[in-house]
């Protein structure tokens, strides 16, 4: 059966990009990720009302991936707790911060979160892709394993 361009203009019209997106299993798209990532396969999940939570190492960090449901206005958060504060030189650790979030974090960023520096990307899930997804677990997993040491090493317990 060949179909015809009134065919073809009919399933188009019909499909809409956010009905595609929305086709996105977002639990195993971040399942998939993880089990890639995650060198003890010892993943940690939990689920409740305010959504699915995972945990898993990757070099020397911990990264949580958190959902917070399944429609466009919900989010995923990716963070990962590098450096625990107070710290040394707290005044040169910020600048350091601040100038890698600039050009050494891509989607990501430093932040301080329950007195903690932590590398975070959080984005909503309107439109988001597989792709994405995958991006924003592993930018923020490679960035804190690649800096929490040396950061540790020069800012560590005050």
């Amino acid at each position: 059966m060949s179909a015809s361009p009134s065919d073809i203009e009919e399933i188009t019209s019909e499909t809409t990009s956010d009905e595609l997106m929305s086709g996105i299993n977002h639990k195993e798209t971040i399942e998939a990720v993880i089990s890639t990532m995650d060198q003890d396969q010892k993943v940690m999940f939990g689920e409740n009302e305010g959504g699915s939570l995972w945990k898993f190492c990757y070099g020397s960090v911990e990264v949580f991936v958190q959902l917070t449901g399944e429609t466009d206005e919900d989010s995923l958060t990716v963070w990962s707790f590098i450096l625990p504060l107070p710290a040394k030189n707290e005044v040169q650790l910020m600048r350091k911060l601040l100038e890698m979030n600039w050009t050494e974090t891509f989607e990501s960023r430093f932040c301080i979160v329950n007195n903690q520096v932590a590398v975070v990307a959080s984005r909503t899930l309107a439109e988001i892709s597989p792709g994405e997804i995958s991006r924003a677990i592993t930018v923020v997993a490679t960035i804190a394993d690649n800096n929490d040491d040396a950061l540790k090493a020069e800012f560590g317990a005050a």
